[in-house]
């Protein structure tokens, strides 16, 4: 039966009890297809929407007049998405994949819906937020999805597509946008999510069944609230910053106190609670290193996606376009080595896979700093195309190891721990690099004897004294650059410093062990 069997609900001491049941899946090899391209439209639906935007916020706060409301737009989706994960990952757990990712994709919409119906930056920051809510299902379900369907072989491939999704979306996103505000409005920037995402579960509901038979559950509401408000406070303190890109101190004290005093009684109360949020026994010695080899590895990723198209643009001097073309050899890399890496893996383990692509992603780092303005372009193809072959190895095997980790009944909320962390880990990356970036132009500027500059109108020449070129300002942003390759090597080393450290693993067609 694949229908809701909920008999009875209640709310006792902040849990709530509901009558579900376990469940088993059922799939045809004829509909794995079919799945597959509806995990691919689902995960396209989160990664198109960060891209998307992106270039028509100047027409979305020219129209609504917020300004100076820009970075909550991006803030809040961050945040509730980052939350709402551990969440669906319970959810998956206990009532199924398809129903924990079915309920986000409506979430999704309904948010979309919301988003272009906007009156004000105030209505479209909210609407933004209940996006992200939906979002968590689409960045954590085909993961988890993709684990208990597919054999280690198919696995690595369908999670190439889904990782490839992201540098599809980011080529794809700005055209799309930019040719919809030319033809219509920026509303329908987020309306031409509807058919996307009605399509995803249209093919869920044929190509995907689960079973269940009627057992009671417990959802651990206290658990949920507890996780929610602590990691509210942690995030705040690098996602609603000041205008120097940092929060204030009293503020960063307080958010940390704040964290670490409702982290404690999240733990004290999960190790009593009949059927927690999260599993402590999730966090063995072989999960703990994957989890923050993936906080560090996503860190970075985040890094290379957002600084590599500054440095083509603004110190190679490209068009968007063929800054974009260059980009492409990053996601192709990625995906072809997802289609040959499940075999890698079962001939040399996936402890030897991800020291290799940890290896690879530093060497392509290290490749970075002796770049100059005047670099062969085929040589600079070939660096980003061997990023992508270190973040696949390295990004795919730890989401591997994370689904073998543990039982398939568990599955979810590790998954969705794994997520969690990689979004904290871009999180608190981005944050931290670009106060490094601001810092090392401010130096740059003043050990050039620029003392007149302004970082919010850092390519409009006339806040700049006379005696300034631009020439003068692409010095300074190669330096900066050359700081932020460096910043990215170091986190890659001690990722691969961890990876050392790692036990042998064997993963298996859908249950895997570590010793």
């Amino acid at each position: 039966m694949d229908r809701w069997q909920s008999c009875t609900s209640a709310c006792t001491f902040g849990r709530l009890v509901l009558m579900s049941a376990p469940f088993s899946q059922t799939i045809t090899p004829r509909d794995k297809k079919l799945l597959v391209v509806a995990l691919v439209l689902a995960a396209f639906l989160g990664a198109i929407e960060g891209t998307i935007v992106t270039l028509a916020i100047p027409t979305i706060v020219r129209d609504l007049a917020g300004f100076d409301l820009i970075s909550l737009l991006f803030s809040v989706f961050l945040l509730t998405s980052a939350l709402s994960t551990p969440v669906y990952g319970k959810v998956a757990d206990q009532f199924g994949r398809k129903r924990a990712l079915d309920i986000g994709i409506v979430v999704f919409l309904v948010g979309s819906v919301a988003c272009a119906l906007a009156q004000s930056m105030e209505m479209l920051i909210a609407a933004r937020a209940l996006q992200g809510i939906g979002a968590g299902a689409l960045f954590a379900i085909p993961i988890i999805i993709v684990g208990d369907v597919f054999e280690l072989k198919q696995r690595s491939k369908v999670q190439g597509l889904l990782s490839g999704v992201w540098g599809v979306a980011s080529l794809v996103g700005p055209f799309a946008g930019g040719l919809i505000i030319s033809m219509a409005s920026w509303h329908w920037i987020f309306l031409i999510n509807i058919p996307f995402g009605l399509l995803a579960m249209a093919m869920l509901k044929v190509a995907f069944h689960e079973e269940r038979s009627k057992r009671t559950v417990y959802f651990d509401l206290r658990g949920v609230a507890l996780l929610t408000i602590a990691m509210t406070a942690f995030l705040s303190i690098f996602i609603f910053t000041g205008e120097e890109g940092v929060a204030p101190v009293p503020v960063t004290i307080a958010c940390l106190v704040a964290t670490a005093a409702f982290l404690v009684v999240f733990y004290h109360v999960e190790r009593r609670a009949r059927d927690p949020i999260v599993h402590f026994d999730l966090f063995t010695r072989s999960n703990i290193l994957v989890n923050a080899m993936s906080f560090l590895a996503t860190a970075a990723l985040m890094g290379v996606d957002v600084y590599m198209p500054i440095y083509l643009q603004n110190v190679r001097g490209m068009d968007p376009t063929l800054a974009g073309l260059c980009i492409l050899p990053n996601p192709l890399a990625w995906s072809a080595t997802a289609f040959v890496l499940g075999r890698v893996i079962l001939r040399f383990g996936s402890r030897a896979v991800n020291l290799a692509g940890s290896v690879l992603t530093l060497l392509s780092l290290v490749l970075l700093i002796p770049f100059s303005q005047t670099a062969p372009l085929p040589y600079l193809l070939a660096v980003i195309g061997l990023q992508g072959v270190g973040f696949g190895m390295m990004i795919t095997t730890q989401t591997i190891i994370i689904q073998d980790s543990v039982g398939f009944e568990k599955r979810g909320g590790a998954v969705a721990v794994n997520t969690l962390l990689r979004t904290i880990g871009q999180t608190i990356g981005i944050s931290i690099f670009g106060t490094l970036f601001n810092l090392s132009i401010i130096r740059g500027f003043l050990s050039g004897g620029i003392t007149t500059f302004d970082l919010g109108n850092l390519y409009d020449m006339s806040v700049y004294g006379p005696e300034v070129t631009w020439d003068h300002i692409v010095e300074v942003l190669d330096g900066s650059m050359h700081v932020i390759f460096i910043a990215f090597m170091v986190i890659i080393a001690v990722s691969l410093l961890l990876a050392l450290f790692m036990p042998r693993f064997t993963p298996t067609d859908n249950k895997g062990s570590a010793d």
